[in-house]
C-alpha cells in the first residue's frame, strides 16, 4: 500500500513539472536555453522536483547516489517544510497576483496547493524519530541558501528575477533582504513546528521508512 502511493504520487508531481516545463517553452519570451534556465530558478519547480525524486526513490528502492541522499536522516522532514514553503508562500505572496486558467491553472494547484498537502499528508503517517532532530536536517538548509545565493547573482546579471519578493531592480536591497529574512524566519518556524508535531506522534508511525 505506502509503495502504491509513493508510485502514485512521484507519477503526479512528475506530471505536474514536466507539464509546467511544456507551458513554459510554447509560451516562453526568450530564447531556449534562457527559458530552460529561467524554469529551473522557481524554487517551486526545484522542490517539487525533489519531491519527485524523494517519492521515486522510495517507491523504486533506489539507493544509489544521488537518490540515496533521500534516504539519510532529516530528508522527509527536510523536504516537507520545503514544499510546505512553497505552498505557504503562494497562498499569502503570489495568488492574489496570479491567476491562471485552464491547464495552466490545474498545474498550478498541483504544484502549489495540492503536493505540499500530499507530502504533509505521507510526512504525518510515514515520520520515523531519527527524521525528527535538528541536526540531522541541518545540512539541508544549503539548499534554500544556495538557491537564493543563485537568484540574485544571476538576477543582478540578467535582470531576471523570478518571485517579484526577490526582484532588487523594483524592490530594493532593503525590502529584498527583508523578505529573504522572513523566509528564513518562515523556514525555521516551519521545521521546528513539524519537529515538535512529530514528536507527538505514536513512535510506531514511520518507523519502516529507514528501511525503504
Amino acid at each position: 500500500m505506502k509503495k502504491n502511493i509513493e508510485l502514485f504520487a512521484s507519477i503526479i508531481v512528475w506530471f505536474a513539472v514536466l507539464a509546467q516545463f511544456y507551458l513554459m517553452i510554447i509560451n516562453r519570451q526568450a530564447g531556449i536555453i534562457e527559458t530552460i534556465v529561467r524554469f529551473f530558478s522557481f524554487f517551486t519547480i526545484l522542490t517539487n522536483t525533489l519531491v519527485a525524486l524523494y517519492f521515486t526513490s522510495k517507491a523504486f528502492k533506489l539507493k544509489k547516489f544521488p537518490f540515496s541522499i533521500f534516504h539519510n536522516t532529516g530528508a522527509l522532514t527536510a523536504i516537507t517544510t520545503f514544499i510546505l514553503i512553497v505552498g505557504l508562500v503562494y497562498q499569502i505572496a503570489l495568488r492574489g497576483i496570479w491567476q491562471p486558467t485552464g491547464f495552466q491553472y490545474l498545474i498550478d494547484e498541483l504544484l502549489h496547493s495540492i503536493v505540499p498537502l500530499w507530502v504533509l499528508i505521507y510526512w504525518f503517517m510515514n515520520v520515523a524519530k531519527f527524521d525528527l532532530k535538528f541536526k540531522s536536517v541541518s545540512y539541508w538548509i544549503l539548499y534554500p541558501i544556495c538557491y537564493l545565493l543563485f537568484v540574485l547573482i544571476r538576477g543582478h546579471f540578467s535582470g531576471f528575477y523570478p518571485y517579484p519578493f526577490l526582484n532588487i531592480s523594483i524592490i530594493g536591497y532593503l525590502d529584498t533582504f527583508q523578505n529573504i529574512g522572513l523566509i528564513i524566519f518562515l523556514f525555521l518556524f516551519i521545521l521546528a513546528l513539524l519537529v515538535f508535531l512529530g514528536k507527538k506522534l505514536p513512535r510506531n508511525r514511520g518507523i519502516e521508512s529507514n528501511t525503504n
